[in-house]
């Protein structure tokens, strides 16, 4: 407990840092773009007093470092700032996100799973004919962009020409679970796959390898040969400390899932922070590109704090982090 206390208090003391890092870098970056806001909000006929007005009233002519504080400061009272349509950031991105988060975690859950079980049967018949085609299926897991699996998905399992007809080819309004728990499932079912298939092959030959390198060690066969049943050395010892590198890498596949998601949810025209980015850059919206980033890559510095917390969680024999 203590380690977990003192590896919380060091990530609590690091988070301010992480947090001012990714949003100057966003914010500096956003203010390079060459869209002219009071001209978007104003349109073309707006004169030009019209727009040195807009650009007073709204602070766009105060230095860049000024700007970023006053961001800052209205960050922390969870104003993401408005649109060119006057629209808030955050009440978009508080509609967009959850489904988002949604999508990502289910579809790391099913790769999770099928990772977990793929990788301990390869690594228990290792180079025999399970391992072999286990291989074989994650390899083609991992060689898939998940854009291309949603394409074929579309094609062979929705309602469009040609296909079953089973799944929607593209989601024109978003169902919560609790109002049609089967018509959540049957919208979530195809993006979700897309995005679990490759991070399945990927997690499959991390889990594979850290179970292989765990039953090699001296204390698995001293306990075999002990007398105590191999399946009980697995499931109480092997496993446990086989789950620390597969944890390092989980972090960081989240954080490309939630970035797949967002390509999946253009596909099947899902209202996430996919199509919401999408609109910012279609509109030429800087604003909104630039709070969804910073939504993005706060939520990914969370999750690998999180990460970080179950390293200790697995095994407490760990000190430093």
């Amino acid at each position: 407990m203590s380690n977990l206390i003192r590896l919380i208090g060091r990530r609590l003391l690091a988070l301010p840092v992480m947090v001012l890092g990714v949003t100057l870098l966003v914010f500096v970056v956003m203010s390079f773009s060459s869209a002219d806001p009071a001209r978007l909000a104003l349109g073309e006929a707006a004169s030009a007093d019209a727009l040195e007005q807009y650009r007073v009233a709204h602070h766009l002519n105060d230095p860049l470092l000024q700007r970023y504080w006053d961001y800052l400061t209205g960050l922390v009272h969870g104003d993401l700032g408005s649109s060119f349509t006057g629209v808030k950031i955050s009440d978009l991105v508080s509609s967009a996100f959850p489904i988002t988060l949604q999508l990502t975690f289910i579809g790391i859950f099913v790769a999770v799973i099928l990772a977990t079980v793929l990788g301990i049967v390869a690594a228990l018949y290792r180079d025999r004919w399970p391992d072999q085609v286990i291989r074989v299926i994650s390899i083609a897991c991992l060689a898939t962009p998940s854009f291309w699996l949603a394409l074929l998905l579309i094609q062979w399992f929705s309602d469009v020409p040609g296909g079953t007809g089973t799944f929607p080819a593209l989601v024109s309004d978003w169902v919560s679970f609790g109002d049609d728990p089967g018509a959540y499932v049957r919208q979530i079912f195809l993006p979700a796959l897309a995005v679990a298939v490759p991070n399945a092959g990927s997690l499959t030959r991390v889990v594979r390898t850290a179970m292989v390198e765990e039953l090699d060690r001296d204390y698995v066969r001293t306990a075999i040969g002990g007398g105590i049943p191999k399946h009980v050395v697995v499931a109480r010892n092997v496993l446990r400390n086989a789950l620390i590198t597969p944890l390092t890498v989980l972090g960081l596949r989240i954080g490309y899932a939630m970035g797949g998601a967002v390509v999946i949810e253009i596909i099947f025209n899902i209202n996430g922070m996919g199509q919401l980015i999408f609109d910012g850059i279609t509109r030429n919206d800087v604003n909104i590109v630039q709070g969804v980033s910073i939504t993005v890559a706060l939520a990914f510095i969370l999750v690998n704090i999180v990460v970080d917390m179950l390293y200790v969680l697995v095994n407490p024999r760990i000190r430093s982090i």
